[in-house]
């Protein structure tokens, strides 16, 4: 083999976490290359999933929000066989000018990126093939292993990328369907089966626990399924085990539930979760190896049980949010090169781009029960704001929760129009420890849908009073 290339930092991978890793290192005066298998930079994140889903979201939502917002003596239609690319003229756009944002901002920090793929041979380097078999071999004091995930196939589901898709290959199919089946009830398939729901496809979302989005507020999960099931043909089924997929070779896709019930649709999406990245990277050559859930193990710095290797993002699992990916590649690289890391925050905000979204932070109702022993919450529907009105998103619900006699604001849980904008709100005031009568005290523009603070604010202080003085307790604001 060739002698090694030397470097201060190797990141493999150039999605959100080893880019924002990368770039940390560098702005800290070290020589960085950046490894990515795909031609352009921003991993999977940019090309395959999130970027080209919202983009085919926000068409969707427009659409939708133009049924609803012109009345009823207007009459709106899909046409029939619609190409699904004329629905994503932009994605090319949105792409390109992504990875070419990333793509400048490493070369202005001098980054190198390197293209091929790679694999440990030992602990400090690693081997990377190019696309016409050339092999460089590149060394780093410090490498971050920032490879991503991919799409999870049972065997009991034959993804063909024709009729049954995963959820890299959803977005490649030539005509929007009729009907389209979702296995599984998590954040990318709940997102895909709104998306599809509001362009007038026939949705039946499959899953095994008795709600989507398991995970969430049971409150604002019924809210979003009686928002999704609103649309014709669409139906969650929970409780349900799959049994079989198969193509019946004519024009539907069958999938048989153990309970003897049977779905036929055009189309099949297989969004039975992700694994991490790391089948090619030979891991054991640098001393490493998967947990039990397949993927690496960290502390809490993003520091592997090789000292000098650090995992981020999705290849170290939950949360897999494209934002918290970021700040565990910043916080890992402070880490690795010994600067100050910051106290960070505990609490992330989660966003699901579904229609309607769906946005929380902090505890629950049930989680802070479970902590205090009570609870005390205050609920504002948008259909009561004039705003929600204005803007046809009268299925939206903002749910404060707070500590029990204080009033401070332990977490926030919001379905509907721009819920994944005004979480930041409640972001600041669990971060604060800010209680229901600050958001009673200021004033909002009129009319927004961040009113909707206020009035649960109100709501949570006028429940907390009226309890308070049956049991002659002051409530302390």
């Amino acid at each position: 083999m060739s002698t090694p290339e030397s470097w201060d930092v190797v990141v493999l991978g150039s999605g959100p976490a080893g880019q924002k890793a990368a770039v940390q290192a560098a702005k800290a005066g070290k020589r960085v290359c950046v490894v990515e298998r795909d031609q352009g930079v921003g991993g999977a994140c940019v090309h395959r999933g999130t970027i080209p889903s919202k983009t085919l979201r926000e068409t969707a939502m427009h659409l939708a929000a133009f049924r609803s917002r012109v009345g009823r003596h207007v009459s709106f239609s899909l046409p029939p066989d619609l190409q699904l690319a004329s629905l994503m003229d932009r994605m090319e756009a949105v792409v390109d000018a992504h990875v070419g944002y990333q793509a400048a901002q490493m070369q202005r920090n001098g980054i190198a990126q390197i293209h091929g793929r790679a694999r440990f041979v030992d602990p400090h380097t690693v081997a990377v093939e190019s696309v016409r078999g050339a092999q460089r071999l590149l060394r780093g004091e410090v490498l971050v292993v920032a490879t991503g995930s991919r799409p999870r196939t049972p065997p009991e589901v034959p993804v063909d990328h024709e009729n049954v898709l995963d959820s890299d290959s959803i977005l490649s199919m030539a005509y929007l369907p009729r009907s389209l089946t979702v296995l599984g009830a998590g954040v990318i398939a709940a997102e895909y089966a709104t998306i599809f729901a509001a362009l007038g496809v026939a949705v039946t979302m499959i899953d095994r626990c008795d709600r989507p989005l398991a995970f969430l507020d049971r409150e604002i999960t019924d809210r979003f399924v009686e928002a999704f099931e609103a649309h014709p043909g669409c139906v969650f089924v929970g409780n349900a085990k799959l049994r079989s997929v198969a193509w019946n070779g004519s024009d539907a896709v069958v999938t048989q539930l153990d309970n003897g019930w049977q779905v036929q649709s055009d189309k099949v999406l297989c969004a039975l979760g992700r694994v991490a990245n790391v089948e090619h990277l030979d891991i054991a050559a640098a001393g490493l190896a998967t947990n039990a859930r397949g993927h690496l193990s960290v502390d809490t710095d993003c520091r592997t049980a090789v000292p000098h290797i650090f995992a981020v993002g999705d290849v170290i699992g939950p949360p897999s949010l494209a934002s918290a990916a970021m700040e565990q590649g910043r916080r890992a690289m402070r880490a690795a090169l010994g600067l100050p890391v910051g106290q960070g925050s505990e609490s992330i905000p989660t966003g699901i781009y579904t229609i309607p979204e769906l946005s929380s932070i902090g505890l629950s109702e049930a989680e802070a029960t479970q902590r205090f022993g009570s609870c005390c919450v205050g609920r504002a529907k948008f259909a009561e704001l004039a705003r929600g009105q204005i803007a046809g998103a009268q299925d939206g619900l903002l749910k404060l929760v707070a500590e029990p006699g204080t009033l401070r604001i332990v977490g926030a849980q919001i379905v509907g129009e721009g819920a994944t904008e005004l979480i930041h709100l409640a972001q600041l005031a669990t971060s604060g420890g800010w209680s229901a009568g600050q958001f009673v005290d200021h004033i909002f523009n009129f009319p927004t849908l961040a009113e909707a603070y206020r009035v649960a604010a109100l709501d949570m202080i006028e429940t907390a009073n009226a309890a308070a003085a049956s049991a002659s307790v002051p409530v302390r604001l």
